[in-house]
């Protein structure tokens, strides 16, 4: 057996559509700026009924590589480093090439492109953890999530990279890619966040935790594990805040308009150009 599954019983007790949903992504979206939080979770462009999103080329390179290492889950232990991986890559690429990734000529896109492919020739030559056994949770066609506090209607939900299962202790361990050329910063949310969901919605403990920096290194690294009381403390308090500020509507930029919300008050304004509907159904823009 290559991969297992695992899943909770209880996670569908009540109506989430009706509850406040937070990720690492919107709750780091509320920390950079309400404003931003707003427009970018929860706006929905009258005339199409549709959230918006802005594309940029550093995005679309790591969506394209995500897709490719993230897609070896679906193979088996012993194809999975068999498969035509720059294959992949070309076919992954094809969705975000032009102006629906945020590329204003070709030169830019055939550098970010061949970035991109350096990072998926470095795991041919390293598949380190993708080639070992995996952890699946199981989604029920949703992104993996949990009542963070079911009496205040509050749901955590993530979506981790990569999970490598391990036999001779029957743990895990969390892999996250980056792409960016930027490291993760200290305190943020995101390992705090991954532990909390594997905590809740599977069995095994977490030994250990690696951040995957493919542009300029061969292995993962491996990052302190986060203490679960203390990151459900942190997080939940934030989540709160989230709420709140929902409720009260209260999302003004607290600079009167800040770098993190400007690029979509350009969106609302007609500054933004418009380049078609995401995957995720969302309407795509490119601000200059």
């Amino acid at each position: 057996m290559n991969d297992l599954n695992s899943s909770n019983s209880n996670n569908n007790k009540k109506d989430k559509y009706s509850a406040v949903w937070v990720s690492h992504s919107s709750m780091g979206d509320f920390l950079k700026c309400p404003r931003l939080y707003y427009l970018h979770n929860i706006y929905k462009d009258p005339k199409t009924g549709r959230k918006v999103n802005i594309v940029a080329p550093p995005l679309s390179l790591g969506q394209a590589v995500h897709e490719v290492l993230e897609g070896l889950i679906r193979f088996s232990v012993e194809d999975r480093m068999k498969q035509p991986l720059l294959e992949h890559y070309e076919e992954a690429w094809s969705k975000v090439s032009g102006k629906k990734g945020g590329f204003t000529n070709k030169k830019e896109e055939e550098q970010a492109k061949d970035r991109g492919r350096m990072m998926i020739e470095r795991v041919i030559k390293n598949p380190g953890p993708l080639a070992n056994k995996t952890v699946k949770l199981k989604d029920g066609g949703m992104l993996p999530n949990f009542y963070l506090s079911e009496e205040e209607s509050i749901i955590l939900c993530g979506k981790i990279d990569w999970l490598e299962y391990r036999e001779e202790d029957d743990s895990i361990r969390v892999l996250d890619f980056k792409t960016g050329k930027n490291e993760e910063k200290e305190g943020s949310l995101q390992l705090p966040i991954y532990v909390l969901l594997l905590k809740a919605l599977q069995k095994r403990p977490v030994s250990g935790a690696y951040y995957w920096y493919i542009e300029t290194e061969d292995e993962p690294r491996a990052i302190e594990i986060p203490d679960p009381e203390e990151s459900r403390e942190k997080v939940l308090s934030l989540a709160r805040d989230v709420k709140k500020a929902r409720e009260d509507k209260a999302f003004d930029c607290p600079y009167g308009g800040c770098f993190a919300c400007k690029p979509y008050e350009k969106i609302l304004k007609g500054e933004a150009e418009y380049v078609g509907v995401g995957e995720y159904n969302q309407d795509l823009y490119m601000i200059d």
